[in-house]
């Protein structure tokens, strides 16, 4: 009787592995895909191949006899062992993803190859000569950083400037302030002494 599932059960595993063979086959990526859809495509396709070659009834030519004595339940336990595996191999690759921050590592890449593209001129090759590549590779750099602390520089030249005209600005109102309090109480000074002196007539009338 085991002989007689196995075989029965061999010959239907053929037939879906053909059509497995075929699905797969039939699938195709999604249109110009990101990096990140193609791992994603990759990894179905990958999880489909690994579900179809470990069928149902490859399953149960493994556990025949469990099959023969309880067919409904070796179905119940593949299909629970089938999910099992889909959501944990799924589970595993996000972690790896999210892990590896490959979103933003695959994002970047794309806009790299898209920038290549738009590029006339070749994309940089080493000429086999380590000084040359070195000096190709670290004047541009330091030239870019030169500019760099050029310009910084100059605004802090022209914050310093204007700083110090700021300042010159300042003193100025604080010596106007003080020649103009200067004469005020110079003024008040007059007036008191004038006072006084009106007092003192009034006083000898």
């Amino acid at each position: 009787m085991a002989t007689e599932v196995a075989e029965g059960v061999g010959t239907a595993d053929g037939e879906k592995e053909a059509a497995a063979d075929a699905a797969v086959a039939a699938a195709e990526p999604p249109s110009n895909p990101s990096r990140e859809q193609l791992l994603d495509y990759i990894v179905d396709v990958s999880l489909r191949k690994i579900v179809e070659t470990g069928s149902y009834h490859r399953f149960a030519k493994c556990y025949s006899r469990l099959y023969k004595v309880q067919p409904e339940l070796t179905k119940c336990v593949y299909n629970q062992f089938i999910s099992h595996l889909q959501t944990s191999f799924r589970e595993e690759i996000q972690d790896l993803k999210e892990e590896g921050n490959l979103s933003v590592l695959f994002k970047s890449l794309d806009e790299l190859a898209e920038e290549a593209k738009k590029r006339s001129t070749p994309a940089w090759r080493p000429s086999g000569i380590p000084e040359k590549d070195v000096h190709s590779a670290v004047v541009p750099y330091l030239l870019k950083q030169r500019r760099f602390l050029q310009k910084a520089i100059k605004e802090k030249e022209e914050a310093n400037s204007r700083l110090a005209e700021a300042v010159l600005a300042g003193r100025k109102r604080i010596a106007d302030l003080q020649e103009e309090i200067r004469k005020s109480k110079e003024e008040w000074q007059a007036v008191a002494q004038e006072g006084q002196q009106i007092v003192i007539s009034l006083d000898e009338l």
